[in-house]
């Protein structure tokens, strides 16, 4: 038959694939946001150096909340030292700030907060350990952060909290789950691109 091209049924050596599509599909779509989960209201509390802290200071930045108490003997130190990986994991990002506030205020004066954070290798200038005002501490953890409550009896979330450049919560991460790390890094970074 003169005239008609025949295709061969076979597998097309040129054919894109199905995971060659899937990633050029992918290429072309935006990460959907971070969720709005909350916002940090303007707050004034005594750093770690014995100084006022005021909460403006975080305006601008990216940073990362826990809660924690200096004499715990359960996830505090676990906790802590999966900030000080956080703190290494963000070396080239220096404007990304981590805050650790205290549930435990009587206790955990400016001094001891000092030596806690020696201990876990806090670089003061970017991470932050907070005291002060127990009514103010609880009104953050309970009604701002929503993880629990600063009343005395020392119970208190294990979660990591991401906060935008707007003082916003964006999300929550379990730090005793195993992949909690990348999760909340992958997040930063997207919030890091976001347009301020």
């Amino acid at each position: 038959m003169r005239g008609v091209f025949r295709l061969n049924p076979g597998p097309w050596p040129l054919a894109p694939g199905p995971v060659f599509l899937a990633l050029l599909l992918s290429s072309c779509t935006h990460p959907t946001p971070l969720p709005i989960l909350g916002q940090v209201p303007a707050f004034h509390l005594t750093a770690q150096s014995g100084q006022p802290f005021d909460s403006a200071s975080l305006s601008g930045h990216i940073w990362v909340a826990d809660f924690i108490y200096t004499t715990c003997p359960g996830p505090c130190p676990m906790m802590s030292s999966r900030m000080t990986r956080l703190q290494s994991s963000t070396t080239e990002t220096p404007d990304v700030k981590l805050i650790s506030f205290t549930v435990d205020p009587e206790n955990d004066t400016p001094a001891v907060l000092t030596e806690y954070g020696k201990h876990f290798k806090a670089d003061p200038a970017r991470w932050t350990f907070l005291t002060g005002d127990r009514a103010v501490l609880n009104v953050l953890g309970l009604n701002a952060f929503h993880l629990n409550s600063v009343d005395g009896s020392l119970v208190h979330s294990t979660r990591f909290t991401l906060v935008d450049r707007q003082a916003r919560i964006r999300g929550y991460y379990s730090s005793e789950e195993d992949g909690f790390l990348p999760k909340l890094l992958h997040d930063l970074r997207q919030l890091e691109a976001e347009k301020s």
